[in-house]
This record gives C-alpha cells, structure tokens and sequence, in this order.
C-alpha cells in the first residue's frame, strides 16, 4: 500500500514538473513559476509519506527483532529523528496515518516530550491542534487502536491539559472544557465510555502528581485550580454512572463491562485520593491519613446514598473488583472530622458502622487476600478517625464489636496456621 501511495506521488510529481515546462518556448514565466510550485509541494508531500513509511521499520525493528545490532541501529536512527526539526509535523502525521502500533506509540511518546519541554515550548495553536487531534483519533478509531495506543495517546491528552490549565484564547481557558470533551465519549459505546472514564481518570491522577521538569509552585496552582473547578463535578459524574451501572444487570463476565465498572471505580478513587491542600503524606503512616475533602464537598457525605452505593457495588460485584470499592470506602472514613457537626457525624458514622457489620455478616469476599487487607484497613481508619465514646453510641455497636472481635480471632488463627506450614 505505501509502495503504490509512492508510485501514485512520484506519477504526479513527474506530470506536474511537466506541466512546468510545458508549452516550451510559449510558456510564461508566470505559468512556469506556478508548475515549480507545483512541482515542489508534490515532492514535498512524497518524501513525507516515504519518511513516514521509514519511520514504521524503524519502530518495528525496535520492537519487534530479535537482532540485537538491528534493534540497536533503530533505536539510534529514531533518537535523531525526535530531535530532528520536523518531528512534530512527521508524529502529527503518525498520528494520523500510522498503519502500525509501534509507530503511533512513538508519535505519542515524541510529542509528550515536545509538550512538556520547558525551554521553547509549543505554541497554544499547536497544542490545540494536537489535543483536537487526540480526541479525534481516540474516537473515531476506538475499537482499532491497540491498548497500549490509547493508554499513551490518554496520557499525552492529560498532560497537554494540565501543562495548559492556564492558557487562555480570547479570554477562554481552551484547555479546562474536560467534561465537555469526554460527554461524547460517554453518549456512544462501551468501548468509548471506557476511553472517556479513562481520561477523567488519568487528568486526575496527572494533576495530582507534582513534575519534577516544572516548579512546584506551578503544580499546586494547577491542582488547587482544577480541585476548585472540576474534581468534584467529576466526583459526581463517576458517582451518577456507578449509580446507573449499579442499576443496570451488567454482565461483568462481559471484558468491556467489567473494564467499565473498574475504570468508574479507579476514577471515583482518584478523586478520594486527591492530595486536597498540598501536603502529600507519607505512605509509611498511611493509616493515620486524614482526607481533607472541601467543605463544597459536604453534600455528597450528608447525603447516605454516596455511602450506601460503595458497600451495595461491594457486595453485588465479582471479588477481583471489589477491593477498589473498598479503598473508596477507606478513603470515606477518612474524611475530616470538621466536615460535619456532631449530629452529622453521628449519623455519618452509624450508616459507616452499618456497612462494616453487613460485611462482615456476608463474609464470602473477604478470603480474597486483596479485599481483606483493604477491609483492616477499614477498620483501622474506623478506630483513627472516631472516638470510642461515638462508637459506642452506634446502635449496632454491641453486634459490631462482637463481630469483629471474631474477625480478629479466625484472623489470628488463620496466620497461625500458615506458620506451621513452615
């Protein structure tokens, strides 16, 4: 195919460096300047597809040969190109013409690098034009692009996003529309809600995460920004789609409707997890963390449907999903005590400890190494983040207690036995 596109390019090239001359002596130079131009833009677009084919042996030859003098050879011809002056133009094109994986991985690698360079940045135009570009091969090739593709062209969206939070045209913050962006997504197939969910996800995830290429000053602006702007309406979206997929008769033995509910759940932990003031804590003292959740937050913890939608997901859904709604359920917990006044709390507290004994009543889930260490992990922010004397006002309390007090004990014997195995 690329063979006959060149054929079809050097064809016209030669019959319009033909019509330059055409006519001999009769010709003007007026006619004979246009048949140049002619002729030099056909050129010009022949060696740009021949570059392009180059490149894709290049990526498959890095990726995909077992010649250790090959590989090596490609990967020095590729590290000039993404040095070279047109490679934004060539990964452009990658983009958008690239017959094969490898090479549309490599566009979105070398253009995640031309966007986060600090010393002669992209123009806004540029930037715009690209982010375009991304949505556009993201949906209309959704089903086609390999996974790894649409992992890095997502990635490649959230950071021009978060490096252009405050660039503005004609007093438009261009690249804060997010939401808008994904609702397309979200209105067409699973395959593209997927995708849509996965960008909220990882913007988050970006936005969160301080740049060691950039001052930290800039990263706490952007995140405080989008915290202030965006991140609970996103909270909310994930939310009102789980509450949607909750009600719906998924079947999750279905890889696109298990890989939905998962995206929805990474997502609406990506918000709990959200560093809210800027002081990362220490993974070491994890189970001391607070969640400094904003006061514009309160509605959604007063509110007893947000909680009782996580421990209702928990028990309706497959064991290799449910530790990521337990974390939700962790981070929950966690939330500040001055969130609420103490007849807020109370009743926060008593839908929480309600959840708790209906897990641990219907314990089948929790033999899963992975739900289990989540579940004390629960428990542990339990007894962190309130007092006993309200513990012991919960109704259920004596129920509750009794219950995990025998948790505790099948716990304790169970590590006991492993170590007789030893």
């Amino acid at each position: 195919m690329r063979v006959c596109i060149l054929l079809v390019l050097d064809v016209w090239w030669k019959l319009q460096c033909a019509g330059a001359t055409r006519g001999g002596a009769v010709a003007s130079p007026h006619n004979h300047k246009r048949g140049s131009e002619r002729c030099m833009k056909w050129r010009k677009m022949a060696d740009h597809v021949q570059g392009l084919a180059q490149l894709e042996i290049l990526c498959k030859q890095l990726y995909e040969t077992t010649d250790t003098a090959v590989r090596h050879q490609a990967e020095k011809a590729l590290v000039e190109f993404t040095n070279s002056p047109d490679c934004l133009s060539k990964c452009q094109l990658l983009l958008e013409r690239g017959s094969s994986s490898y090479s549309q991985l490599l566009a979105a690698t070398c253009l995640s690098k031309l966007v986060s360079r600090t010393s002669n940045p992209l123009p806004l135009e540029q930037r715009i034009d690209i982010r375009e570009e991304l949505c556009a091969e993201l949906s209309g090739n959704a089903a086609e692009l390999a996974a790894f593709v649409t992992q890095a062209l997502i990635q490649l969206y959230a950071r021009i996003t978060k490096l252009g939070w405050f660039d503005c045209q004609k007093d438009d913050y261009v690249f804060r529309n997010v939401i808008a962006d994904v609702t397309r997504f979200l209105q067409d197939s699973v395959e593209h809600c997927i995708i849509g969910v996965t960008i909220l996800s990882q913007l988050t995830n970006e936005i969160n995460q301080a740049d060691t290429t950039h001052p930290l000053t800039k990263h706490r602006k952007i995140a405080s920004s989008f915290r202030d702007s965006s991140l609970f309406d996103i909270f909310t979206l994930s939310c009102n789609l789980l509450k949607q997929a909750s009600g719906k008769n998924l079947n999750l033995n279905d890889e696109s409707q298990h890989g939905l509910l998962m995206q929805l759940l990474k997502l609406s932990y990506n918000c709990l997890n959200y560093d809210f003031i800027g002081t990362s804590t220490d993974e070491s003292s994890d189970d001391l963390c607070t969640v400094q959740i904003p006061t514009s937050w309160r509605s959604a913890f007063l509110d007893s449907s947000t909680l009782q939608l996580f421990f209702n997901l928990y028990h309706s859904i497959p064991p290799s999903l449910s530790p990521l709604v337990l974390s939700c359920l962790v981070q929950i917990a966690s939330v500040r005590r001055s969130l609420f006044n103490n007849a807020e709390r109370a009743k926060f507290l008593s839908h929480l400890v309600d959840g708790v004994k209906r897990i641990l009543a219907n314990p089948q889930c929790l033999p899963d190494p992975n739900n289990y260490h989540e579940f004390c992990r629960l428990l542990a922010r339990l007894k962190s983040n309130y007092q006993l004397g309200e513990l012991v006002k919960v109704e259920n309390y004596p129920e509750v207690i009794r219950l995990i007090a025998n948790f505790t004990v099948t716990s304790l014997q169970v590590v006991e036995e492993s170590f007789s195995l030893f």
